[in-house]
């Protein structure tokens, strides 16, 4: 699996989605601003605890995880 250090998973955060540091901000909630038609600096502002950082690596996880293919057995 590619290295993404922004990106947590806990059971007990957010269902064990793909989270931002631990926070309960998850990649998907991150996107979907983003495919609203959120800037960046909107997003930053809105969430004033979330690095630019955590933006670039959420996109890139999402890129990963569509490009992944799982085979079955």
């Amino acid at each position: 699996m590619t290295q993404f250090t922004r990106i947590t998973f806990d059971p007990a955060v957010m269902g064990g989605k793909a989270c931002i540091r631990g926070l309960r901000v998850t990649v998907g909630m991150i996107l979907g601003l983003l495919a609203a038609g959120r800037t960046r600096d909107e997003i930053l502002k809105a969430y004033p605890y979330l690095e630019p950082g955590d933006i670039d690596e959420a996109l890139s996880y999402a890129a990963w995880r569509v490009e992944e293919r799982e085979v079955p057995a």
